[in-house]
């Protein structure tokens, strides 16, 4: 055979080689661009879910909630409740307002507890000890802030609140008074409280 021969097969032969690395090389590009893709369709698609979690997104610690924020994040639960059990929505927006400080308070960050509704003994939830009222008390855990919304409704509809629902679905001032008056709360000034904020925010239109 002549040397044109012998070149010729060589220079298949190394072809070959050079195919035979290079063929591996593209695979593993293409399975990291894969990787890549899929990577990011993920981060969007999380994107995404943040978006429309709505009332379960949590403020950073530096970020802190407007009224009208809590507001506009919350209308929809208290409308539900309302719907659901009768309570007026300007009263549970108010008092998610005040209990909760707009959504920042370290009850409402680390415990989705909006009502500062305390343990009871047929409480078989999470528990979240808050320093208050002068102790280290509990307080009810939820496992998201709808859920705290769904149990304050359900919690006004033990007997201690039964004289509430006589009122007029949209007697906000007597709701307000008759909270304080069954024992929700202690301060002498909370009824006067929620019915400045419901003023204030004009939280009658969901009513």
């Amino acid at each position: 055979m002549t040397n044109t021969y012998y070149t010729t097969i060589m220079r298949y032969i190394f072809a070959l080689l050079i195919l035979l690395m290079v063929l591996p090389s593209c695979h593993t590009r293409r399975k990291a661009m894969r990787r890549r893709e899929e990577a990011a369709r993920e981060a969007r698609a999380d994107e995404q879910r943040n978006k429309h979690k709505g009332g379960n997104t949590k403020h950073s610690s530096d970020t802190k909630a407007t009224a009208e924020q809590y507001i506009a994040s919350y209308k929809g639960a208290a409308i539900n409740q309302m719907r659901k059990f009768g309570i007026p929505a300007s009263i549970t927006l108010a008092q998610g307002i005040l209990e909760s400080a707009n959504g920042n308070s370290e009850l409402a960050r680390q415990a989705n507890n909006h009502f500062g509704i305390k343990c009871t003994s047929d409480w078989k939830g999470k528990t979240y000890y808050h320093a208050a009222d002068g102790g280290n008390n509990c307080f009810r855990k939820y496992p998201s802030v709808e859920a705290s919304y769904r149990d304050h409704a359900e919690f006004l509809k033990h007997k201690r609140y039964a004289d509430l629902f006589d009122l007029r679905p949209d007697d906000y001032k007597g709701w307000a008074r008759g909270l304080k008056r069954d024992g929700y709360a202690t301060n002498p000034k909370y009824p006067q409280l929620l019915i400045n904020l419901i003023e204030k925010y004009n939280l009658y239109q969901y009513d």
